[in-house]
């Protein structure tokens, strides 16, 4: 038994040494980094400063941070319902077989192989405030009377931005819940079928309680996902305008790489790494108390 516990540990240790190379290191590093003043623009003064670049990052006069708290819940918590809501949707339909199945739901999850960049560009042409085909058609069907800024404009642009993301991560959910559905026994709907179920009753009853655990682990690695995906707002608005779909992952980025202040940028991170350990905590324990009442 000791011969076998220690080929396994030796077969473990060198994806431990890339982990703690490549990332424990790496953020265990960028936490010593936000406590100290740390710019590129004057590296001979590299000291230790305290809480002065959370201070700085909270009551920037330059970016509300407390208005970015409020864009990164709506593009995680909006986005997030959405995704999953018409991912499920679309995972019930491709779980009963049909003619062309196989073809069409190759099409549907092609996207999530997709570049996030690249898909914030094909989006931010539809969304185009002159030649953009969402306006195209809004203005052929007789909805709109003069074509909408839908980047350029405050009021429409974190709502754009959270459709392209929302078409971005609906085959993500597609995937997972459809593997757990076909998963689930057909002895529980042919009983339920016997204690007279209708479908909603075996969807309520049946499907979601079964499944439940692949729902809990896919809410919870896509609301991290989402908190660390900057890649279509960078591509399709940069964060602007107005600063209207700026996060604190598009935020963070700005520091190093436009301001090149390593400082607050990491202080930026601590604050995202601090946010979804508190999540992920809270949301377990919900999870796991609504499965114990199940």
């Amino acid at each position: 038994m000791k011969n076998e516990n220690l080929k396994y540990r030796l077969m473990i240790l060198p994806v431990f040494a890339l982990l703690t190379l490549f990332m424990y290191i790496p953020v265990v590093r960028s936490i010593g980094i936000a406590f100290q003043h740390y710019t590129m623009f004057d590296l001979s003064k590299v000291k230790y400063c305290g809480l002065e670049n959370f201070s700085k990052i909270i009551f920037d006069p330059d970016f509300n941070f407390f208005q970015i708290l409020l864009n990164t819940a709506l593009w995680i918590f909006v986005s997030l319902f959405f995704q999953f809501t018409l991912g499920f949707c679309l995972a019930l339909l491709l779980k009963k077989p049909f003619k062309g199945r196989g073809i069409y739901s190759g099409l549907v999850f092609y996207a999530w192989a997709l570049s996030g960049f690249a898909i914030g560009l094909v989006w931010a042409w539809m969304f185009n405030g002159q030649f953009g085909l969402a306006n195209d058609l809004l203005l052929r069907a007789g909805i709109i009377g003069l074509p909408i800024g839908f980047l350029s404009d405050p009021n429409f642009a974190l709502i754009s931005v959270i459709i392209a993301n929302v078409w971005y991560g609906i085959p993500f959910f597609a995937i997972m819940l459809l593997a757990a559905l076909q998963s689930v026994p057909t002895e529980l709907y042919e009983a339920a079928s016997i204690d007279g179920a209708g479908p909603v009753a075996k969807l309520f009853r049946v499907t979601i309680p079964t499944i439940m655990p692949t729902i809990v682990s896919t809410t919870l690695l896509r609301t991290l996902w989402i908190m660390n995906f900057p890649d279509i707002i960078y591509a399709m608005t940069n964060g602007g305008p107005a600063n209207s779909t700026n996060i604190l992952a598009t935020q963070m980025i700005n520091k190093i790489y436009k301001n090149y202040d390593y400082g607050q940028g990491s202080a930026l991170g601590v604050i995202i790494i601090a946010l979804l350990m508190i999540y992920a905590v809270i949301y377990l324990k919900i999870a796991s108390r609504k499965e114990t009442s199940v």
